[in-house]
């Protein structure tokens, strides 16, 4: 439930906008959010991961070895990357919106 990020450049940070509630409060539908694909991977942070044929949004939790991507929304169930950080596109570096209050930076 992503665009389509077939014209981004794969160093280029870039902008996608969040379809649906999975990720709320947090991340509000059809707010921006800045995906930065040299970003620190960490447990915790925000990214952007290849699934299957689609990209999804989700909180990374790594346990050990393994690398999950979990919905804020907690009915969800968690996906475990098949190729753990290669399947990771980006790390969510910041977060925009209408409202200056809706804009927050994840990379500080």
């Amino acid at each position: 439930a992503m665009n389509d990020l077939s014209n981004c450049s794969a160093s280029e940070p870039f902008a996608l906008r969040v379809l649906g509630d999975e990720m709320a409060p947090e991340f509000l539908d059809g707010q921006v959010i800045i995906v930065d694909t040299s970003g620190k991977i960490s447990s915790g942070c925000y990214v952007v991961a290849r699934h299957g044929d689609e990209m999804i949004f989700r909180q990374l939790v790594v346990v050990q070895d393994s690398f999950r991507l979990r919905a804020l929304d907690t009915s969800l169930p968690e996906i475990v990357l098949a190729n753990g950080i290669e399947d990771i596109v980006g790390v969510i570096s910041q977060r925009s919106g209408k409202r200056r209050s809706e804009h927050k930076r994840y990379d500080v």
